[in-house]
């Protein structure tokens, strides 16, 4: 077993006049994951030979473009949270759907926000949406990694009792909540997986990917992006403790289909679609020739 680390969820708090503000490692993660993305992006952008004959928009758009991310990011996590995890409390306390500093977003929701706020904005520039959709692609790991950290040190979202020796003793009354375990409980650190696969492993791949000359088959990294996630997430909702409301005594492991034993969760509900839309976007961009390179 491993001793949780003695970390903060609070870098530092500010007085001032009779409130308190402090800043906390997920927002600080929230903050340099765009930030990051954002200098991704406009690189991309900087870089036309990476794309086979022209970067589908100017490097100076993309801060426009980080205003729309953002609201896409917070709106549909938010919005996601409520309708996917918990909906009949949000129905029965709708002034509680903005409290954002509460705690509550959805990867998936926010992944919808940027789709959408993304065309948008391609709609309204005239830049074809696939390719910014790869640019996105690229960007978007390392902030997702960064995420996850944050939920460590957040001592949220850990994963399910486990005797391997890096186990992680989590503090709080609900981490230490374990069925059958005599003593304290260690817990799979399941957010420090999903940062290994969905942050390091597909930043990697997709690395490699635009090195290899990805970008010049419109929607390929797109493609290894939603199917990558998918695939990630699909596998660590094995060790993620499941979300308390679809726990109960007949129903431990939290599954929203099937049985008590063999079943999928909510998480993985919601990332088989990705995974098949992933897939079909990567088949569709290997069928057809990449944009050649200018002579």
């Amino acid at each position: 077993m491993i001793p949780f680390p003695n970390i903060s969820p609070e870098i530092f708090t500010i007085h001032l006049f009779g409130m308190e503000f402090s800043l906390r490692w997920y927002a600080l993660a929230y903050l340099v994951g765009l930030l990051v993305g954002w200098r991704i992006v406009v690189a991309l952008m900087r870089r036309p030979r990476l794309w086979g004959d022209a970067a589908p928009m100017r490097p100076e758009q993309v801060e426009e473009l980080l205003t729309w991310v953002i609201l896409g990011v917070v709106l549909g996590g938010r919005l996601g949270f409520v309708l996917f995890y918990e909906p009949a409390y949000y129905l029965a306390n709708p002034g509680m759907i903005p409290v954002l500093w509460h705690g509550g977003m959805s990867f998936h929701g926010g992944f919808l926000g940027v789709v959408l706020a993304s065309w948008w904005f391609c709609r309204r520039h005239g830049i074809p949406a696939l390719r910014l959709a790869d640019a996105l692609s690229v960007a978007t790991p390392i902030g997702l990694g960064l995420g996850r950290i944050a939920n460590f040190i957040n001592a949220e979202l850990w994963g399910r009792p486990t005797d391997a020796p890096w186990g992680v003793i989590f503090p709080g009354e609900a981490a230490q909540s374990c069925p059958g375990v005599t003593g304290p409980c260690a817990r799979h650190p399941s957010q420090l997986y999903e940062a290994g696969l969905e942050g390091i492993l597909l930043a990697l791949v997709l690395f490699l990917l635009v090195r290899a000359g990805g970008l010049r088959r419109p929607g390929q990294a797109l493609g290894v992006f939603v199917m990558g996630y998918g695939l990630s997430r699909f596998v660590v909702e094995f060790f993620r403790q499941a979300d308390a409301q679809f726990i109960t005594p007949d129903n431990p492991l939290g599954h929203v289909l099937g049985g008590p034993v063999w079943g999928v969760s909510m998480g993985q509900l919601l990332s088989l679609p990705m995974v098949l839309i992933g897939l079909a976007f990567l088949l569709r961009a290997r069928a057809r020739p990449a944009v050649p390179e200018p002579a």
